[in-house]
């Protein structure tokens, strides 16, 4: 039959031969890695049959059904999801004027029908052989990534080359995921850096994985291979609305809502110099101690991803004083107000754990722009209208405690552990300013220490505490920590019904 035919040489994208080598490679075809992402059976591909249009460069006589991307729809645990994957073996996935036009296809349904978008990235870049036709293309990609932003979950998947006007797509979206050693982002290659600047340097210390999943930030996600890339896709997606007019999906529990974790009343250490891991403290209040974390390996000074709690989807954001003593810097503030923009932009509700001891002084740090970085922190926190739950484990000093959802950004509920100290500073340093004077004057050294320790350990007792902020309601309550996960899921129990908006605008302008 002419259709099985038909069908048959579609599937086999640019031919046997081709898919060798992609499997030699360590890769899947488009079709595979779809077929593992999506429920069994239920993808249902769109525009099979369609073909390039181009007749330069003699390539009216080279048609592949499919032209190098596979679209469609299918569920992941029963839920809609649109998805596109650039077959490699078609011309190396290059993006053609058609092949655009079959990606927005599937873009435009799943922004009518309210689902997210899935795009896997494996190509080598704009189809030279069309020109302007191929990079029109890739503005209409941008302009849907663009309008898709905060209305329907977009996740990018980088499983081979994605380089030059290329990247931005991805960039634009709402998570990136890329695979060890067979992936690769950036806006010009080693060639041409090496011609440009004289810089020597190769394919993956230029844009691999580690690259963007450490140093720029640009991936959320690194993954060893494809198949754990794709699982993690499901288990992503499980934790996500299907848009910005719908909830997070509720799960059933097993794990007891008022479980009592007696290890969080010793957590942290009696010094408040020695670190202790915020991800332990996520890892005990968690539902079945599970936690999706985000950018793992990007800024560890802070901590963001999901868990549940009370089978409740919730958003995280935790210092981490086991890294640079959980110090809000550049790249901290631009990870951690990207992550809460996206709670919010999805309904997810945000817990905030505190242990700051400010931001990260120096030259280095004011001329990247700390001041405008930390604003971005202030800004997504302060226009958040979802349920805001803050919890303060340690310290919470300066402008960093305004920063970290404080009650006057508009938090919810604002609770303590009695170990909290929220102050404008840590008291040594406070005491060495307010008494500078007073402690000049007294040449002996052994009084001038007793006279700084004595006026340090006043502060503390009058400062270094939750309870001077409890007194002016800045603190809804000050909490026994091994009652954490207790308190905080019967807070967002109660703010399920929470209705805020902000002021009528076009949109807002966010330091940038």
């Amino acid at each position: 039959m002419d259709l099985i035919d038909r069908r048959s040489k579609a599937r086999l994208g640019g031919g046997e031969k081709r898919i060798e080598k992609q499997h030699a490679k360590g890769k899947m075809t488009a079709r595979e890695r779809i077929e593992m992402l999506l429920d069994e059976g239920s993808f249902e591909e769109l525009d099979m049959f369609v073909t390039h249009r181009c007749v330069n460069f003699d390539m009216a006589k080279n048609k592949i059904p499919g032209d190098g991307v596979v679209t469609g729809h299918g569920t992941i645990d029963g839920r809609v999801v649109y998805v596109y994957a650039q077959d490699f073996t078609v011309f190396g996935g290059s993006l053609s004027e058609t092949m655009a036009q079959k990606i927005c296809k599937v873009m435009d349904m799943a922004m009518k029908v309210g689902a997210p978008i899935i795009g896997i990235n494996d190509s080598g870049g704009a189809r030279i052989q069309e020109g302007v036709t191929s990079l029109a293309g890739y503005a209409e990609i941008f302009e849907r990534n663009i309008l898709a932003s905060g209305v329907v979950p977009q996740i990018s998947a980088i499983f081979g080359p994605c380089a030059g006007g290329a990247v931005y797509s991805p960039a634009l979206t709402d998570f990136v995921m890329m695979t060890e050693e067979t992936s690769y982002m950036f806006i010009t290659g080693p060639k041409v850096v090496k011609t440009v600047t004289g810089e020597d340097i190769t394919v993956e210390d230029l844009g691999g994985a580690d690259v963007h999943a450490s140093k720029s930030g640009v991936s959320h996600f690194k993954v060893e291979n494809e198949e754990e890339g794709l699982l993690l896709i499901r288990k992503l997606i499980s934790y996500l609305p299907q848009n910005n007019l719908e909830e997070p999906p509720l799960m059933e529990i097993h794990d007891p809502v008022d479980r009592v974790d007696d290890e969080l009343n010793n957590i942290v250490p009696d010094n408040p110099n020695y670190p202790y891991n915020i991800k332990d403290v996520i890892f005990t209040i968690a539902d079945e101690g599970e936690f999706l974390e985000v950018h793992r390996n990007y800024a560890k000074n802070i901590v963001v991803g999901f868990c549940r709690m009370g089978g409740m989807s919730i958003g995280v954001v935790a210092n981490q004083p086991n890294y640079l003593a959980g110090v809000l810097d550049c790249d901290a503030s631009r990870k951690a107000a990207r992550f809460v923009q996206m709670c919010d932009a999805f309904n997810i509700p945000i817990l905030t754990l505190v242990d700051v001891p400010g931001f990260l002084p120096g030259s280095g740090q004011e001329y990247a722009g700390i001041i405008i970085h930390g604003a971005k922190l202030m800004f997504a926190y302060g226009e958040a209208t979802v349920p805001k739950v803050t919890v303060t484990l340690r310290k919470s000093y300066g402008g960093a405690h305004d920063v970290m959802s404080c009650k006057q950004l508009r938090g919810d509920f604002n609770y303590a552990w009695p170990s909290a100290e929220i102050a404008v500073m840590g008291a040594k340093g406070a005491i060495e300013v307010l008494e500078n004077r007073n402690i000049s004057k007294i040449e002996d050294e052994k009084e001038r220490e007793e006279f700084v320790a004595k006026r340090t350990e006043e502060y503390e007792k009058t400062f270094a505490n939750p309870y001077q902020a409890a007194s002016f309601g800045y603190i809804d309550d000050v909490i026994e920590p091994r009652n954490t996960r207790f308190r905080v899921i019967r807070a967002f129990q109660t703010l399920q019904t929470k209705k805020l908006a902000n002021p009528p605008k076009k949109h807002s302008n966010i330091p940038l």
